[in-house]
């Protein structure tokens, strides 16, 4: 099982959210390129970036700090955050971005989504982002009336690489992943889940790796590693048992 150190970017340095507020964020790190050191060093496979401004302007505002980090580390690194254009899209995986994650556009532009996913197999990834049951957009700052798995079905046959999925109400407050959730929708489809928001402990991740589902890929890790709440050896240890 894969685990993913997230780098949430605001205003260019690493910061947190609460439930996905920006008024709730809390500064870790003014140097993310440092930071994605610290995890590659750490040995973790994979980085997490999220553009928080981005997704909410709808286009990269971070961008330097997302250059800074690849340059940073040989980690192959997964971007989203106000990817909503074609244009967008190129630009990250020429940049060397490895997958580019897609949640507004999966909801306003499937077609662009589907076209992305056909023509860059296995590098689009649809972030399932939810709210009750439906999935927030806009940086979850609206609504849509999509269900979960409404959106999961949608794209599970045009080559994306999988689902981002994020229980809104768990994401930044240590409560505990949804492993209810998560297995759920990975039971309902047949791409891989990666399971987002509440990681507190290495209690979390060791309940979703004994779990040995196929179609559940990892997890995202957010303020329980700049917390210390997790070891990182301890964690990586527990995800490949």
């Amino acid at each position: 099982m894969n685990l993913y150190p997230a780098i949430d970017l605001k205003a260019g340095a690493c910061v947190r959210l609460l439930h996905g507020e920006m008024d709730a964020a809390t500064i870790y790190n003014s140097n993310p390129a440092d930071q994605a050191r610290t995890f590659d060093v750490a040995g973790f496979p994979w980085l997490h970036v999220v553009d928080l401004d981005g997704a909410f302007a709808g286009d990269s505002v971070n961008g330097d700090a997302v250059d800074a980090i690849l340059a940073a580390t040989p980690r192959p690194v997964q971007v989203g955050g106000g990817v909503r254009t074609r244009a967008a899209i190129d630009a990250w995986l020429e940049k060397g971005v490895r997958r580019v994650i897609m949640g507004t556009a999966a909801v306003r532009k499937p077609d662009l989504v589907t076209e992305a996913a056909r023509d860059h197999p296995g590098r689009i990834v649809v972030g399932v982002d939810a709210r009750d049951g439906f999935v927030a957009i806009e940086g979850w700052a609206e609504a849509s009336t999509m269900s979960v798995l409404d959106i999961a079905r949608r794209f599970e046959d045009v080559g994306v690489a999988g689902l981002v999925y994020t229980d809104i109400s768990r994401d930044g407050a240590l409560t505990g992943v949804n492993i209810e959730a998560t297995r759920a929708l990975a039971d309902a489809v047949s791409i891989p889940v990666i399971a987002s928001g509440g990681v507190a402990s290495l209690a979390d991740i060791e309940a979703l790796a004994a779990l040995r589902h196929p179609r559940i890929d990892g997890a995202i890790i957010g303020r329980a590693l700049y917390d210390k709440r997790i070891d990182p050896a301890e964690a990586l240890k527990a995800a490949a048992a």
